[in-house]
């Protein structure tokens, strides 16, 4: 099967477009390694400060109790990152190119600034972790750690000139490192683990309620929908049914491992917290007091060295994807190509404004705060993102045979409705929490919340208002063939003719039609010349009497073919000409070529072609190309 697309603006993350070769033959793991890739870079969305500061305080306060929630979370996030990798798999489209095509400009322009804002908010807490983690290891004052935020993103970006694989492979670097680190904490903690298996259980209270909100909207992220639909694309896929199908097991596997990766690092966060701060009593509330509080607490500077080096790999290998995320929601939506560091530094530069004001009036005290309101940000719109993901993979139109069944899109409406649920109310809380700051937040919060519920209930039941728009309307006919495949029997069929070398190409395609249907040939040509333009048929010009002699000599060779040949001359202009001619015959087929004429030239010389097409009637036309 060919290729879905040709221009390289119509691809998702052109410059690495279908660049990884997937091998056909060999050893299962081979292609499987040819696949993993894609599932790490957005994995690293689910590991960020964000989900830091909201599992720090989770298990600080609650202890083991919400670890339940992070599994929860993750199975959630398997799902919906399987059926991003799938629409960009079997429809080669990401996310925000479905939106796009989908929805109205109305709808379609406030979903991209919604994305926007998210990777905005995204990129804020990479702000934020990375300018902690440099402050934490080197003791870089916070505001000039923000200020080397902008330097490193060039950094990071070079990476990426490097190939797909290599960035893939810078990634799981960071990933790893992470992990790493966390294993020593744990090793260093020493968890009761009797207790941690309990929280699996599912449990939770008022008091744990609004911590177990923010967890999980810290979990499943917007942009990392968009970002998974497009990175699947770089795997050149042949377009059949079985290497299809192979792509998205390979997908499958790839998610899932990378995902249970992320949710390791999570649950590594909360268990740290639990074993060190919730048995010592202690409650946390900034990143910077756990970095703090884990020397003393565990009696060596090992811990805290650990918790840093991990927080500033997962600010960094946030950054890159955050980079790519940009990318695809600004070419996928309004088809804006910006280059890579153009992009990054506006991205960056709007997550680094709030940051610095915030520090700059509150302190370190105010990060912590500016990282939840990220996540605020974050969960208002993820049902923006989930919603037309959701409708997308189940869509027969789109996906065909590869849509999802209907047990599948039972459980994928079910986590779209928790989660929409959750986050609402956690959005809900924390404007309630306002405000008590004054009444002012009625006047701005409120309209926002009603817009966004109704943009959302219009996206989620769409499909049924366009059945039952459609079900009001004329339908189309329906697609049918003829019974009797037979040509038309043409009784009469005009060739007009330039007398050029040409006209045989014309009668080339004349001929069949005639030969088969036993019908009358007519050739039908237009003298052009001064004189034919003022005294038509009484013109005795050269020209008028060398194309007749002409076309009477080409229907006696027709003749001796055994075909029915004459001859109809006219005068002036051509179009005109040739449409008296061909009613006044009665003509059941006229056969005309086109001289090839563009733009100019068309003016100039005049469109024949088109003219006729216009006054002709209903006689049929084939036009055949004749220059």
């Amino acid at each position: 099967m060919s290729k879905v697309f040709e221009r390289a603006e119509d691809v998702s993350l052109s410059e690495v477009y279908e660049t990884v070769r997937v091998p056909l033959f060999g050893h299962w793991w081979k292609r499987l390694f040819s696949f993993l890739g894609p599932a790490y870079l957005v994995s690293v969305g689910y590991m960020d400060p964000g989900n830091w500061a909201t599992d720090l305080e989770g298990g600080a306060r609650f202890g083991y109790k919400l670890i339940w929630i992070l599994l929860m979370s993750n199975l959630m996030a398997i799902l919906l990152q399987t059926l991003s990798a799938r629409m960009g798999i079997f429809t080669r489209r990401d996310l925000a190119q479905a939106c796009r095509e989908y929805y109205p400009p109305i709808v379609a322009y406030p979903l991209w600034i919604f994305a926007e804002l998210a990777i905005v908010a995204t990129d804020l807490a990479e702000v934020l972790g990375t300018a902690i983690g440099l402050n934490l290891l080197f003791g870089i004052p916070l505001l000039w750690g923000i200020v080397i935020t902008a330097g490193d993103t060039l950094l990071l970006l070079l990476i990426q000139r490097w190939g797909i694989r290599k960035m893939e492979a810078f990634i799981l670097s960071l990933v790893s490192t992470i992990g790493a680190c966390y294993v020593i904490e744990i090793f260093l903690s020493k968890p009761d683990f009797s207790e941690l298996f309990k929280g699996f259980v599912p449990s939770i209270d008022s008091q744990s309620l609004y911590v177990a909100l923010g967890m999980l909207g810290a979990t499943v992220m917007p942009h990392n929908l968009y970002l998974h639909s497009a990175l699947v694309q770089s795997r050149a896929v042949e377009r059949d049914e079985k290497s299809l199908k192979m792509a998205a097991r390979f997908n499958l596997a790839d998610t899932i491992i990378a995902l249970n990766a992320a949710f390791f690092v999570n649950a590594a966060i909360l268990t740290l917290s639990s074993a060190v701060f919730h048995s010592a009593g202690v409650e946390v509330t900034e990143l910077q007091q756990a970095y703090e509080l884990l020397t003393p607490l565990l009696g060596t500077t090992l811990a805290s060295t650990s918790f840093a080096i991990a927080l500033l790999a997962a600010g960094q290998s946030s950054t890159l994807t955050g980079t790519l995320a940009g990318q695809i929601v600004m070419e996928g939506f309004i088809r804006f190509k910006m280059q890579p560091w153009a992009r990054r530094l506006l991205s960056r530069s709007l997550a680094i404004i709030p940051a610095v004001i915030v520090i700059g009036t509150t302190g370190s005290e105010g990060t912590y705060r500016l990282l939840i309101l990220s996540q605020v940000v974050l969960s208002l719109q993820l049902p923006f993102a989930i919603v037309p993901l959701i409708q997308f993979t189940s869509d027969k139109d789109r996906m065909g045979k590869y849509a999802n069944p209907l047990w599948i899109k039972l459980i994928a409406w079910m986590v779209a409705g928790t989660i929409i649920a959750l986050n609402g109310w956690l959005a809900w809380q924390v404007v309630s929490e306002w405000r008590r700051a004054g009444h002012w937040v009625d006047f701005v919060a409120f309209p926002i919340l009603s817009a966004l519920m109704l943009l959302l209930s219009y996206m989620a039941f769409r499909p049924w208002f366009r059945k039952l728009f459609e079900s009001r309307v004329v339908k189309s006919p329906v697609a049918t063939l003829p019974k009797d495949f037979s040509s038309h029997s043409y009784k009469k069929v005009g060739v007009a003719l330039e007398v050029k070398d040409t006209d045989l190409k014309i009668l080339e395609h004349a001929l069949p039609f005639a030969a088969e249907c036993d019908a009358e040939i007519v050739l039908i040509h237009v003298v052009e010349s001064a004189t034919a333009q003022v005294y038509n048929r009484t013109a005795e010009d050269k020209e008028r009497l060398e194309d007749e002699a002409y076309l009477n000599e080409l229907a006696e060779k027709l003749r001796e073919k055994g075909f029915k040949a004459r001859v109809r001359i006219g005068f002036g202009n051509a179009a005109k000409s040739v449409v008296e001619i061909s009613k006044d015959e009665k003509l059941d087929l006229l056969v005309l070529g086109s001289h090839g004429h563009k733009a100019l030239a068309d003016w100039i010389f005049g469109s024949t072609v088109a003219i006729v097409q216009h006054y002709i009637g209903s006689i049929p036309i084939l036009v055949v190309k004749g220059t």
